[in-house]
């Protein structure tokens, strides 16, 4: 049976990640991006990530076989408990529940971090095509998003016109004064922690 463990990322999985993220540049419209980005500009996204964020790798049978993170949403400060998600799994793992347990987890951290809103940015098209299908917005509405925006014609990719929609899940309460955010590196150790109690929990499961 597949074991899937979930860790941080670190800056040697960057060549690894990247070919991930290379098919889906290629051959689809998932991510508007034209060119694949080299290494060292990817290992900076990273590396920019984690300085607030986490950024999760997943690995099924000893393979790396995805990745999540969250990002800043806008910069304004009144935003701070709102993050962009995001969520790539290798192309041939996909049906696995990978991606749920790499957003669950994700989530788990992020309230850490007394994040409340959850925003992804889909690419869509009503109707499916060779290089978009709803697979992004089932799997999100699955996990509890809900869609609530949506621009037509903005993104051009393979002489293609496509949408893109917001969708966003609310993880705790608005309250008024609510807690501070905290930035990753201030709750690592506690995320750490976190991840391994889980690991070993699903580790037992797939026993």
């Amino acid at each position: 049976m597949d074991n899937t463990i979930i860790r941080i990322a670190k800056k040697e999985d960057a060549k690894k990640l990247l070919q991930i993220y290379e098919y889906y540049v290629k051959n689809t419209a998932v991510t508007f991006e034209y060119e694949v980005p080299s290494i060292k500009e990817f290992q900076s996204r990273m590396d920019n990530i984690l300085k607030k964020y986490p950024f999760l790798v997943s690995k099924t049978n000893g393979i790396i076989t995805g990745y999540a993170y969250a990002n800043t949403f806008k910069d304004r400060v009144a935003y701070n408990r709102c993050v962009e998600t995001t969520i790539y799994i290798k192309k041939d793992m996909k049906q696995k529940s990978i991606g749920k347990q790499l957003y669950n987890t994700l989530e788990k951290i992020l309230s850490l971090q007394n994040i409340l809103n959850l925003n992804a940015c889909i690419s869509y098209k009503d109707e499916n095509d060779e290089y978009l299908t709803k697979d992004s917005v089932n799997f999100h509405r699955h996990l509890g998003y809900k869609t609530i925006g949506k621009f037509n014609k903005c993104g051009y990719k393979f002489d293609n016109w496509y949408d893109m929609i917001w969708m966003e899940k609310h993880i705790g309460k608005h309250t008024v004064k609510p807690p501070k955010n905290r930035w990753f590196p201030e709750i690592e150790e506690d995320a750490l922690k976190m991840i391994l109690y889980n690991n070993k929990n699903n580790g037992e499961k797939n026993e």
